[in-house]
């Protein structure tokens, strides 16, 4: 008897190709709707020459952060996270000025990466690779990503100079 019916016998291979091909479609429906919609935009973005491998400094009760995390992870990041009571010392530590400070603090390559930082600025700043100590999206925009992500949510990330200079626009997103 075939496993996919009881009432009717099918023979062995037509049977073993049925559950294949029910199996095969249950896993790409799975993939399909497993997706956030956070990730949906990222498609083909390529980031080939920064290693796909960040840290994550975050609050273990932050569910943006988790969100954000969650969708770079989604895109093909390898993400490591260090959960703290107090990021103010992770701050500190890797230059973040007072005024562009979000809920997160990641470290990519030598770059600081802090807030809800779009993955389009992402590629950017792995295409370009500019002399900046990171980019920052300050506070926590309503529509950027872990934030409820809207393509069309308009916040700008600023680029982080080395020398502790002021910051200045890097990417706007949502135009």
């Amino acid at each position: 008897m075939s496993p996919i019916s009881s009432s009717v016998a099918l023979p062995a291979r037509q049977s073993q190709t049925m559950l294949l091909t029910v199996s095969a479609a249950l896993f790409a429906l799975g993939t399909l709707f497993s997706q956030p919609a956070e990730a949906d935009h990222v498609k083909g973005l390529s980031h080939t020459h920064l290693a796909k491998q960040m840290t994550v400094h975050k609050s273990p009760w932050c569910g943006c952060c988790t969100g954000w995390t969650k969708a770079l992870e989604k895109s093909g990041y390898k993400m490591s996270v260090s959960h703290h009571d107090d990021l103010d010392p992770i701050k500190k530590q890797f230059g973040v000025p007072e005024a562009m400070a979000g809920c997160h603090t990641a470290l990519w390559g030598d770059y600081v990466v802090e807030g809800h930082v779009p993955l389009e600025a992402l590629a950017k700043l792995d295409k370009e690779r500019p002399d900046i100590k990171g980019i920052a999206v300050p506070g926590m925009p309503s529509g950027s990503l872990g934030m409820g992500y809207d393509p069309k949510a308009q916040y700008t990330v600023y680029a982080l100079p080395r020398d502790g200079g002021a910051p200045v626009p890097f990417y706007v997103a949502g135009q």
